[in-house]
């Protein structure tokens, strides 16, 4: 049982940092916050059908991650 948690880990774990690579940035660095804050503050971005499910396959991934990593500690220690 112990390895099957660890394995999925594994494959959840990489999930999650290929997913979160895979995200667009949302800031433009310094310049960016001095010149156009107002305009991603009170513009309308929309986000493409793929950012949106990068978004959430980051937040179900991560969900994932924290209940194997605590299912781990608290089975086998």
């Amino acid at each position: 049982m112990q390895t099957f948690l660890m394995i999925v880990l594994l494959v959840v774990s990489i999930f999650l940092i290929v997913s979160v690579l895979m995200q667009s940035s949302n800031s433009d660095g310094l310049s960016g916050s001095i010149a156009g804050g107002a305009e991603q503050l009170f513009g309308k971005k929309r986000s493409t059908p793929i950012e949106e499910f990068m978004r959430k396959a980051t937040v179900v991934a991560a969900v994932l991650f924290i209940v194997l990593s605590l299912a781990l500690v608290t089975l086998f220690t």
